[in-house]
């Protein structure tokens, strides 16, 4: 009886770690493609820090320990975006025919891509924080606090992987995703307190920035960072429980986006 039960766990297990293998070795050979992610981050932490730095003022804190919590959210949102592109490439390349004809699980695809990216997320949060720690950023918590930052950042742009893989495998061509992406991401990001205070915005930005998904990461990342300070906290369920709020979120999406791309793979591949 537990053969039956945990072999088939340890085949899928297989071959979501093989399909992970491929995609990391893929982003080796083309270093490329790494650059290019962590050059954006980069360019907005020079831009806002040093250019924009001196004009924008925060009650009580520093502007760019105040920016850094913003430029790590947007990063991992952004970098999130590879899963969509990267399935609509696959798409439109033929390379899902040909994984259909292999006897592997159908999830194993989507478990790989999603994986390979949270990799590539981690080493752009790496080169971020160095480059925070250039311009000034500093982490005044705990390291156990520190850590929790850290996982939290990337397990929601994990658990958001999924839901642009799902987007990347609704549209017809790679250039589309990269569209689509953009009109959803720039709203989320830029209307958001990652990068000034949502309450210098007028009354309907500031609602939608205040229950804004992203904001409650960055304030959770800025709680984790020991990056608030003494500025003043909207009276928010969402901004007063961050962490909580991104938790369930995190959650929400695995719950629904998981098994909708899986089925819309499975559609795929069977046609």
């Amino acid at each position: 009886m537990p053969v039956v039960v945990t072999a088939p766990l340890a085949v899928w297990f297989e071959d979501g770690w093989t399909v992970t293998k491929r995609n990391l070795t893929k982003i080796k050979r083309s270093p490329d493609m790494l650059v290019f992610a962590v050059l954006q981050p980069i360019m907005f932490v020079l831009l806002f820090s040093q250019v924009y730095g001196g004009a924008i003022q925060v009650r009580g804190t520093d502007y760019t320990q105040f920016l850094m919590a913003g430029i790590f959210a947007q990063t991992v949102v952004f970098g999130a975006t590879f899963s969509g592109s990267a399935m609509a490439q696959d798409l439109k390349e033929g390379l899902i025919d040909r994984f259909r004809t292999l006897p592997m699980s159908a999830s194993a695809v989507l478990v790989g891509r999603t994986n390979s990216d949270l990799v590539l997320n981690g080493i752009s949060m790496v080169i971020m924080m160095a480059t925070g720690l250039a311009v000034g950023w500093r982490v005044q918590s705990a390291p156990h606090e520190f850590l929790a930052g850290i996982a939290l950042l990337l397990l929601f742009s994990y658990a958001f992987s999924w839901v642009m893989a799902l987007l990347g495998m609704s549209v017809r061509t790679p250039e589309v995703i990269n569209n689509a992406s953009f009109m959803i991401l720039f709203p989320l990001t830029f209307i958001s307190n990652a990068f000034v205070p949502s309450d210098t915005m007028p009354l309907v930005l500031r609602v939608f920035a205040e229950w804004n998904p992203v904001s409650s990461l960055v304030q959770a990342a800025r709680e984790l960072f020991g990056n608030v300070g003494t500025a003043p906290v909207p009276d928010v369920w969402t901004m007063q429980h961050p962490v909580l709020t991104v938790l369930v979120g995190i959650v929400v999406m695995l719950v629904v986006f998981v098994p909708l791309a899986v089925r819309k793979y499975t559609r795929i591949s069977a046609g």
